[in-house]
């Protein structure tokens, strides 16, 4: 039997997160004093050099520290670091004998580049991380949102791919997938939701809007997540704060499932025996535009041999051609591409189909 945790016991483990974190920062500073005592340390040499070899030391030699220090040091930092290093730049410009035009120029545009590192380092100041940290950080973020796309393992019987492709390559996207499978593991919730905006835009608030997500997802009942993450989106008040979604319940016993949209493009059926594609169309309201919006519901039941197809319009928009064209098209791959196998379905289909310029999600469940 696992014991309980005692009340008391809550403001200790509190108390020894803190001490933990205190200690991981104070360990990080301690290592940012370090790496500015070295490039300091690097910079004196240099100027060292200069003023006994001034022939065989360039004095351009100084930037070398300050663009080590735009990526290892942070915004506190940094500042008085390109200051002491510019202090040194001036000494060593006046070792120079004689003062050329050349000189002058060569230690205008340093001087130039350290104005460029602080007004950058000032602009860091704001999220309070620099270099390596701050892309560390977003790393971090970008992992966050595909992890919370990453689907659960289904019993036999059942298979479910899924791809994301940001517009242009980047690493953000608008669009991503969330999935919940109960707690008595007999049925499934999958929402896949594009965000307003594409790339990097949008990046931001698919990264909040996928924990909040994923969080509605598994409390929610099936008719509930719709309405909640409606209602979620609303309280943001965002100037650009909508986002459609389409949004799954399937049976794993039964195959019974319940579709639901939200201003998305609609899902698609397949049914083994004739072997083609037809549409789902459920009715519902963009997400956050419209309070106490209702969504309908189309039900159905996959059988052995089909499946479900759920995608985002940059599956099927594109320029000058009505949507409904670009789900033909896309519905048309899909009876090319799956005909044979199911393995790799929505990879290939994100591949093949959709517009390069925008953010793209597929999402294919299988019943074997």
């Amino acid at each position: 039997m696992t014991a309980a945790t005692s009340p008391a016991s809550r403001p200790a483990r509190t108390v020894g997160l803190r001490r933990a974190w205190s200690r991981l920062r104070r360990r990080g500073d301690s290592i940012e004093n370090r790496m500015a005592l070295g490039l300091a340390l690097f910079s004196i040499a240099v100027s060292v050099s200069v003023s006994y070899f001034p022939e065989q030391t360039p004095f351009t030699s100084l930037m070398l520290p300050v663009v080590l220090g735009s990526i290892l040091l942070g915004p506190r930092t940094l500042p008085w670091f390109v200051i002491f290093d510019m202090s040194l730049l001036t000494y060593c410009v006046s070792q120079q004998d004689p003062i050329t035009t050349r000189i002058i120029g060569a230690a205008a545009v340093q001087f130039l580049i350290a104005l460029v590192v602080l007004v950058t380092s000032f602009r860091r100041t704001r999220l309070g991380v620099a270099g390596l940290r701050g892309e560390t950080m977003f790393v971090d973020l970008r992992d966050r949102i595909l992890d919370q796309g990453h689907l659960p393992g289904l019993p036999t019987g059942w298979a479910v791919e899924s791809a994301l492709h940001s517009a242009g390559g980047t690493a953000f996207a608008g669009d991503f997938i969330v999935a919940a499978k109960a707690p008595d593991a007999r049925s499934v919730q999958i929402v896949v939701v594009d965000v307003s905006g594409k790339g990097e835009e949008a990046g931001t608030r698919a990264l909040l809007l996928s924990g909040a997500f994923g969080g509605l997802l598994g409390a929610m009942p099936p008719d509930g997540f719709l309405p909640a993450a409606n209602d979620y989106l609303l309280r943001q008040d965002w100037d650009e704060g909508f986002a459609t979604a389409i949004h799954l319940w399937l049976d794993l016993t039964t195959g019974d499932f319940e579709v639901r949209t939200a201003g998305h493009p609609p899902a698609a059926h397949r049914l083994a025996g004739p072997g083609r594609w037809s549409v789902l169309r459920s009715d519902g309201p963009v997400l956050g535009l419209i309070e106490g919006a209702e969504f309908g519901v189309e039900r159905g039941r996959l059988g052995a041999g089909d499946a479900v197809l759920l995608y985002t319009d940059g599956m099927v928009e594109e320029p000058r051609r009505d949507i409904d064209l670009g789900i033909d098209r896309l519905l048309g791959e899909a009876e090319s591409l799956l005909r044979g196998s199911f393995a790799g379905a929505a990879e290939r289909l994100a591949q093949q189909v959709g517009s390069k310029d925008d953010d793209r999600a597929v999402l294919v469940v299988h019943r074997t």
